[in-house]
């Protein structure tokens, strides 16, 4: 049998929400052992919430949550209840399934293209 990997993304939009507590819907996908996407979903929040969040976060068995700003007592919780966070990241939803494919992501990670005007 093999061990899935359940990664939620807070998002605003198809960004990473900048605060958990301002999520409107949550992004999860399924990770096989090779580090396939093998599933993955959207779920519309009934309205912004950081303890629904963490609610949503336990009963899914999440494994990892990856986020913008978080409060101290949610991080806590969430890593009391063994869920992974990777916090303080900033990029759309597309750059972040690419660095947790390729196992480069971490906390504070900034994956937006930085456009200079000459």
């Amino acid at each position: 049998m093999t061990m899935a990997h359940k990664v939620f993304v807070p998002l605003q939009g198809s960004e990473v929400a900048a605060r958990l507590d301002l999520a409107t819907e949550v992004w999860v996908g399924v990770w096989d052992e090779a580090g396939e996407l093998v599933e993955e979903r959207t779920v519309v929040l009934p309205q912004a919430s950081a303890e629904g969040l963490c609610q949503l976060l336990i009963s899914e068995n999440a494994h990892t949550l990856v986020c913008g700003a978080i409060e101290q007592e949610y991080y806590d919780y969430l890593t009391w209840k063994r869920v992974d966070v990777v916090d303080e990241v900033i990029g759309e939803l597309e750059s972040v399934r690419a660095a947790i494919a390729q196992g480069r992501l971490s906390p504070g990670a900034v994956l937006m293209e930085r456009k200079v005007e000459l």
